[in-house]
Parts: structure tokens; sequence; C-alpha cells
């Protein structure tokens, strides 16, 4: 007799499927490597999405070389100012903040997210000298970004890697209390992991939520419900039983995109009557391939690709034409 099988329905990959504790991304991990020390992440605001026309850069594809047309985001990218140098030693409890040191000259602005610091404090670097670690709190500059209708910067700590330990404290005693540019961090070519926190759909039920197929015509109930909440042993309601809950705004990662184009005046890609929702861009902005997670106006958490492993180099992809046609009708 064959065995009798049904398959969950939905992914059980990303459960439970809650909101996040903070529409600002955490990036928990950080890939190794690098010859020269530089800051291996960087925030961004989405803008939005258009479409491109490409050589294809893809050795595997069946239009390598050929010109493609490609769905593409663009994320706004002010430059970002580091307001501390953090050092940190590993311990058999995991990494252990040894000491930090703070930009004399902050943003204002920066006092509606943590208190500053009244103190001036002397910049003792030698508590870096024994530092496994070392990370920098860098903020965003929302003010210079028309789209985003805050003040309040947003707060993240980025690691800094690459070369030997006194090759990355001179690089952040470099960087304190100034800014850093896209540019800086990001070539074109490269391959970034983008963490962000996708659109809210608020309270759904389980087609919706889980993609449960819907029930027979015949039901004399309702269409939209699962067909049966489990078994009667064990008897309670199993974690696998799809239910209705919150849908959207979690974090998620999408690993591997590729930077196609970094450019310093926004103006260049904004379509006719500006990005829905969002409006003109008028800082440097980062152009990716595909499509990234969130609504316009989201931060946007990116990070240097930490499961690349395929070792395909793109200098700089070539790109033919980028649509600024309206999408107000779209």
């Amino acid at each position: 007799m064959a065995k009798r099988h049904h398959p969950r329905r939905g992914s059980h990959g990303f459960s439970p499927r809650k909101r996040a504790r903070s529409q600002s991304p955490h990036i928990k991990s950080w890939p190794n490597g690098g010859d020269k020390p530089k800051i291996q992440g960087f925030l961004g605001y989405k803008a939005g999405m258009t479409h491109a026309f490409v050589v294809d850069y893809r050795p595997t594809s069946t239009t390598s070389g050929r010109e493609v047309r490609i769905p593409v985001s663009v994320v706004e990218t002010p430059p970002m100012k580091i307001a501390a140098v953090r050092a940190y030693k590993r311990t058999a409890y995991g990494l252990k903040v040894i000491g930090e040191i703070w930009a004399e000259k902050l943003d204002p602005e920066l006092s509606r997210r943590i208190p500053l610091p009244k103190k001036k404090h002397k910049k003792n670097w030698d508590v870096i000298k024994d530092a496994d670690e070392i990370r920098v709190v860098a903020y965003t500059q929302p003010k210079l970004v028309s789209g985003v209708p805050k003040k309040a910067p947003d707060i993240r700590e980025l690691r800094i890697d690459g070369g030997s330990l006194e090759e990355q404290m001179e690089y952040a005693k470099k960087i304190l209390g100034n800014e850093v540019k896209i540019d800086e961090v990001v070539k074109e070519g490269d391959m970034l992991d983008i963490i962000a926190v996708t659109k809210g759909k608020g309270f759904q039920g389980v087609v919706k939520r889980w993609g449960v197929k819907l029930l027979s015509h015949k039901n004399s109930k309702h269409r939209r419900m699962i067909g049966t909440a489990g078994s009667w042993n064990p008897s309670w309601i199993q974690a696998t039983v799809p239910q209705a809950g919150q849908t959207g705004y979690h974090q998620r990662t999408e690993y591997n995109k590729r930077v196609l184009k970094i450019g310093e005046n926004g103006e260049e890609i904004t379509p006719a009557g500006g990005f829905p929702h969002y409006g003109v861009v008028r800082n440097a902005y980062i152009l990716l391939h595909g499509s990234i997670p969130g609504p316009a106006k989201r931060l946007i958490g990116m990070r240097d690709a930490i499961r690349y492993r395929r070792g395909v180099r793109v200098e700089k992809p070539e790109i033919t034409y980028i649509s600024t046609t309206s999408k107000q009708g779209a």
C-alpha cells in the first residue's frame, strides 16, 4: 500500500512570524578577509525600482555577453558619520567591549536617539591595542534626504576588517568624526547582502499568510480556512499547523546582490515625477540587480557578501540604458 504523505503548507523556515523588534536592520554576522582595512557595511534608504539594459555578466547564463533587460533597485546613500570607535575582546562568553573612543564633534540631531557625552574624554588609543575586533558606531544623515521625512539619524555598529590590527587602528583614527561615502566602502561589481524589514501587512488569515489551498466549494462553512487543526493525539495544536497572525514586517536577508552602479548625482536616475511615495534622489545612490525587501523610505542595511564563494569577478557591469520614464501610473 502506498505511503500517505501530506507535505507542510508554506515555508516554516522563518517561524514564528512575529513583528520585527525594530525597523532598523540588525546585522548579526560579518564575513572575514580583505587586504586593506575598510568598513564592511553601509546604510541607505530605499527609493524604489526601475529597469535597465545591461550586458549579461553571468558566465553560466544562456544570455551571457548579450544585452538583457533586468529589474534594478535604487538605494539613496548619503554619507554616514562615524561617532565612535569600539574595541572588542574575544572571551569564553563571546565578544566583550574593552573600550571605546568618541568623536569630539557630533551632530545635534544625534541627541534625538542617544544621550550625547557631556564631557570630552581624552582619546586613549591604548585600549584598542589588546583588541581582537574593532568596530565603529556610525549614523546616517536623513536631513540630507528629501524623500525621508525625519531628522533623527539611524545608528548602527559596523565592523572594520582587512589588514593587520595596527592598520585597522590607523584607519579608525582617520575616519573618526568624519564622513564616509558609499564609494569608500563598496565598489561597482561587488556582491552585497541586503538586510531590511519587509512590508508590513498586519493580521492575515492562513491563505495569505501560509499559502494553503482553498477548501472545496461544497464546504458548508468557509473556504479560506484550514481543513483540520491536527490529530487527536497529541491533543494540542502543533506548531506545523498553519494559523492566522502577523504577516510581513519581518527582518529578512537577501544574499548576493550585484552592485551595478554607484553614482554621485541621484537626479540622473530619478524617473519623471520622482519615485512613487519617495520623490527625487538628491544624494549619492547605489544601483542593485533585482529586488530588495521593504517599501520606499525603508532603512536598508548593506553588508559584504558572506556566502559568495563562486569567485566570479566583475570589474564594472556594462550598463547601456537606465529607464527614467514616469512610474506614477504603474
